[in-house]
């Protein structure tokens, strides 16, 4: 491989407001919009690598954006060379803590630049990193929020058909053990009984509740229980692992490689979904999945389908993609769904581009 160096110059970073087509309502509040922070890394060569983060609060942005690029400025001049820069960044951002603001900023530039190589190498960032591009297995997670149970059989015959997917995400916990077996119902009626359905219960359940409600549950045949406690109650989800047969899956909120091992060690789930805006971007995904996948643990993604979709490529233990189009709207060509499989194409870098007239056209700051 034989590229030339790249040079950190300039980022632009610039928030952006999409309308859902479903308003997601959960446990953890209810949105009908979805904020997204669009970054590009302007290198003196002239290539642009780019990326986005998914903060949740519409607020969000008008805190990470201005660590973005304050971030960026300490670069300016140096050579971009993303697996040196997350360390050092860890290292520079010591004293405020790893977690929030500043593995986010990390994150989003760290994206950013991993593309820009992979445009600089000619190469799809699964080939860069050693992989190939090829598909790996989608369910989908456009919706079946806890929403009212009589609408979600016509919900989950169209999210079936949105690319011809086998498997769902259904969110539970509602407040009647009823209600959550009459949602089950509902959806395998809707979308056939052999439909795997990954159930997120987004933090919602005290410990004891917790217990009883998995319990009650354990017999349904659900494919995964995630985060059925607070996502730092790293005990309790030990102890639920112990006592349920239904895989226990965390990791969305795992702030860099140290909280993903100390999970694997305490025995606190049976299966991993790694946050790239947590994790750590490419690079704290290539520090993070060999840890789940030394252990024999699957690893599946959370969010960012086209990044997460490459490095499941290189990933031992990949297990399953977290598909969700809520990007879609101001992205140039979105990766394609075959039967219920993201293709990852044959374009330099992540693959993604703006659609510049979206941009403009849900531009928030």
């Amino acid at each position: 491989m034989d590229f030339e160096p790249l040079t950190y110059q300039s980022v632009e970073a610039r928030a952006v407001l999409i309308p859902l087509r479903r308003p997601i309502i959960s446990k953890v509040g209810a949105f009908d919009q979805w904020p997204l922070i669009r970054i590009d890394l302007h290198t003196r060569e002239g290539i642009v690598g780019r990326s986005y983060l998914e903060p949740y609060l519409i607020q969000a942005p008008r805190y990470i954006v201005p660590a973005i690029r304050d971030l960026a400025a300490s670069r300016a001049g140096s050579r971009l060379a993303p697996l040196d820069d997350f360390q050092n960044a860890r290292g520079s951002t010591h004293l405020l803590g790893y977690e929030g603001i500043t593995m986010i900023a990390i994150a989003g530039l760290d994206m950013a630049a991993w593309d820009a190589l992979g445009k600089a190498a000619g190469l799809p960032l699964a080939e860069l990193l050693g992989g190939t591009v090829g598909s790996v297995q989608a369910y989908n997670s456009n919706g079946l929020w806890l929403s009212h149970v009589d609408g979600l059989a016509e919900e989950a015959g169209s999210l079936v058909a949105e690319g011809a997917f086998s498997a769902l995400k259904l969110r539970l916990g509602r407040e009647k053990l009823q209600d959550d077996l009459d949602a089950l119902r509902a959806v395998r009626e809707a979308a056939g009984d052999e439909i795997k359905l990954m159930v997120d219960f987004n933090q919602g359940l005290s410990f004891d509740d917790g217990l009883r409600r998995c319990h009650a549950l354990d017999n349904e045949r659900l494919y995964w229980f995630e985060e059925p406690l607070a996502y730092n109650n790293t005990r309790g989800h030990a102890e639920l692992a112990r006592e349920i047969r239904t895989p226990i899956q965390l990791g969305e909120n795992f702030y860099g490689p140290r909280e993903l091992l100390k999970a694997v060690q305490a025995g606190a789930c049976d299966c991993v979904m790694l946050d790239m805006m947590r994790i750590g971007g490419v690079s704290g995904w290539l520090r993070s999945a060999p840890i789940a996948s030394a252990a024999g643990i699957p690893v599946s993604t959370h969010l960012y389908p086209e990044f997460c979709a490459h490095l499941l490529r290189i990933t031992e233990t990949a297990h399953w993609l977290e598909w969700q189009d809520w990007a879609y709207p101001v992205l140039k060509e979105p990766f394609a769904l075959v039967e219920g499989q993201l293709v990852v194409p044959n374009r330099p870098g992540s693959g993604i581009e703006w659609d510049e007239s979206a941009v403009k056209r849900f531009q928030c700051d």
